[in-house]
């Protein structure tokens, strides 16, 4: 790894001899989970270095097919992707695709319940098994909260037998991807939506497993203040670890950003504003991931910045 990093400060140092500052614009792909997070700690970002992000929120399973697809037909995606499990980055790197994955961050699952239902953490299990009570979900595969919840309901046929079956096959896959799923009309949070306000009764729902920093963004809107967090017992209890990485042929300044974000100042605003969890392994030093992938990417990016100032020559 230090050869690596030899190697690209070298050719870093390079380009900045040979070709005038000219900041460009780093890409994060990132989980909807992160969007209130890491805008402001992008913004933060661009603030302290000068250097722009631009942001692109999704479930992160679509997010890694698309890294996936744009680096197969263009040879280019994003430069950072932040993703709300481990195993959709893994799969990037697994690949060839990407760096090294780091779990920068961590969160959990809890239930959010609409007004009026008596629901507590050791009678939860009975109500989402109650045929009266509809329950909603992200959807697996597309997104790690869609998994989450499908990793509860596992953990439910532990405790009662035949329960998985059951909670699968009546989980209203309401977000995250679902073609089928009702449109979230802009500027609606998704929970205060499916669980009060969607007029078509057969999709609110009464439970929603979702992560526990959404359920407090949710709990702070005003028409949000009524809904219920309540955690889930220890037999279903589910945490969720958040993965980092560098993607392949990403910009050079995609190290600083992927720095920024594992550094004291935006970890603290993750877990003491945000309410996000410390991840389950220790944030390792700046520029300790990623080197070798943005060592090869070097001849990428330089070639896009001499066609950038060739370009602005010619005009």
């Amino acid at each position: 790894m230090k050869k690596y990093l030899f190697v690209f400060s070298l050719v870093a140092c390079t380009i900045n001899v040979a070709l005038p500052n000219q900041a460009f614009a780093v890409e994060l792909y990132s989980a909807g989970s992160l969007r209130n997070s890491l805008t402001e700690i992008t913004g933060l970002f661009t603030e302290d270095t000068g250097i722009p992000v631009t942001l692109t929120f999704n479930g992160s399973g679509t997010l890694a097919d698309t890294i996936q697809k744009e680096l197969t037909e263009k040879g280019k995606s994003a430069d950072v992707f932040t993703s709300a499990d481990i195993g959709n980055p893994q799969r990037l790197y697994d690949q060839g695709l990407s760096g090294p994955v780091v779990n920068f961050i961590g969160n959990r699952l809890v239930a959010v319940v609409r007004p009026g239902l008596n629901v507590t953490s050791d009678n939860l299990l009975n109500f989402l098994l109650d045929p009266n009570i509809k329950v909603g979900t992200s959807t697996p595969i597309k997104d790690p909260s869609g998994d989450y919840a499908f990793q509860v309901f596992d953990k439910a046929g532990q405790v009662k037998s035949g329960s998985t079956q059951i909670l699968k096959d009546k989980a209203l896959q309401l977000v995250g991807g679902n073609p089928n799923a009702p449109v979230l009309p802009n500027g609606e949070n998704n929970l205060v939506y499916f669980l009060k306000k969607i007029p078509q009764e057969e999709f609110r729902a009464d439970i929603f497993l979702s992560y526990y920093t959404g359920a407090l963004s949710a709990q702070a809107l005003p028409n949000g203040s009524d809904l219920q967090l309540i955690e889930l017992p220890n037999y279903l209890a589910t945490k969720a670890d958040y993965g980092l990485t560098i993607v392949k042929n990403a910009d050079p300044d995609s190290q600083k950003l992927a720095d920024y974000i594992l550094s004291p100042k935006a970890q603290d605003i993750l877990i003491n504003k945000y309410k996000f969890a410390p991840p389950s392994t220790p944030v390792p030093e700046p520029s300790s991931i990623g080197g070798a992938v943005l060592a090869v990417s070097i001849a990428f990016a330089l070639k896009k910045r001499q066609a950038y100032f060739k370009s602005n020559q010619s005009k």
